[in-house]
């Protein structure tokens, strides 16, 4: 009621005064008193620029219509908040783009003998993904995803010529991420071995059995060698590294679980002199063990060259097999990690930067070749992996 006592004062100013009455003659007698003035609300003709409910007419209607005629004027004086105006809708997110489809793996294989790059499509593997990693008597061995929930993984051999394959029982993704694939042509055998366990593959009974390994510590490059594996183990401290040579025969390695320290006081210093080695599977009982040449004693010593060592297991004497010419050496110095693979009588050299293979060969008359590899498929500045794949039609999984 405060708004329409304001508007009663407004009022007045716009309102006609009346003259006064004309005197009278004195009266004889009392005279009764005069009328009250008339009151504004009593005109007719209300000011100009007032609303019509504040009129004097508009004042005596009942609430419930005098509301619609109040409702302009309040919403001019008390404008709603900007927060309260209706908000346009939210655009929805933008649709993530598809997943990329994975290419089709391939195998890509160098021919030594007529010098080209061969490709074989692996894509009769019905796998999202298939990652080659050993060969024995003409079979491929595949890491494969399975596609179920928890990661695991399968090996797969195959024979890429006669699109047949065969899967394994599934592995954990543990022992496709440290364990490391052993293989051979005698009745397939396939042996994954790691720091702490050995799984052997059974043909007969189609599954893994699972031995203790207990090496003293993680193995590096082991091989198998007629029916023993020989590995690498590094039993020195974080700051200096101590190469020793570890061997366990498949029979010892089911009963007792025991592994002997392979060394001799007349090797001398051999594990000594090398930088980062590592052993390939060489011509019968022969170990390759290759690294580089360290120019002196010292932790931090540089090295001169790439040196190719073997090991005859029936002597169990060492002897030198090849030694990287210094042009082709000076395009490894530059990067800080190479890659060896191969095994037999032909071992490559992979590493960052270098675009190509470096291939040692020796012939059956005990004389070395050493040559570049150009035309390697894929990043030159990825490592390259591979083993020897000695293709077979007939090679059954």
């Amino acid at each position: 009621m405060y708004t329409v006592s304001i508007l009663q004062v407004n009022y007045k100013k716009y309102s006609t005064l009346q003259p006064p009455p004309s005197p009278s003659p004195p009266p004889t007698s009392p005279s009764p008193p005069p009328p009250p003035p008339p009151s504004p609300l009593t005109l007719t003709h209300p000011p100009p620029d007032l609303h019509p409910s504040l009129t004097p007419t508009g004042r005596h209607l009942p609430l419930r219509q005098q509301t619609p005629l109040l409702r302009p004027l309040i919403s001019l004086l008390h404008p709603p908040p900007r927060h309260h105006l209706p908000l346009p809708p939210p655009r929805p997110p933008p649709s993530p783009p598809p997943p990329p489809t994975p290419p089709s793996p391939l195998l890509h294989l160098f021919d030594p003998i007529s010098h080209k790059w061969l490709r074989f499509p692996l894509n009769f593997l019905p796998f999202p993904s298939a990652h080659p990693i050993a060969s024995a008597a003409g079979l491929l061995y595949l890491w494969a995803d399975s596609g179920s929930p928890d990661g695991n993984k399968s090996l797969v051999v195959c024979n890429p010529l006669a699109l047949r394959y065969k899967t394994l029982p599934q592995l954990g993704s543990a022992w496709s991420k440290h364990g490391s694939v052993l293989v051979d042509s005698v009745d397939n055998r396939v042996i994954v071995l790691n720091e702490l366990a050995l799984l052997y593959y059974s043909n007969i009974k189609n599954m893994w059995l699972k031995f203790s390994s207990n090496l003293p510590a993680k193995p590096r490059s082991p091989v198998l060698i007629n029916k023993s594996i020989i590995a690498l183990c590094d039993v020195g401290s974080p700051w200096r590294s101590q190469w020793k040579l570890f061997i366990c025969s498949l029979k010892s390695l089911q009963t007792s679980q025991m592994w002997n320290c392979l060394e001799r006081c007349e090797w001398g210093d051999v594990f000594d002199i090398l930088k980062r080695p590592r052993l390939l599977k060489g011509v019968g009982d022969v170990v390759l063990m290759i690294g580089g040449l360290k120019s002196s004693f010292s932790l931090n010593a540089s090295c001169s060259t790439i040196l190719i060592l073997k090991l005859d297991l029936g002597k169990l004497e060492w002897g030198e097999a090849g030694r990287m010419p210094g042009d082709m050496f000076r395009c490894f110095q530059e990067s800080s990690k190479f890659k060896v693979f191969g095994g037999g009588n032909r071992v490559c050299f992979s590493g960052k930067r270098v675009g190509r293979l470096a291939l040692w060969e020796a012939g059956e008359d005990g004389k070395e070749e050493w040559r570049w590899i150009d035309g390697v498929p894929g990043n030159g500045e990825g490592l390259y992996r591979g083993f020897l794949f000695d293709a077979r039609l007939d090679a059954e999984p």
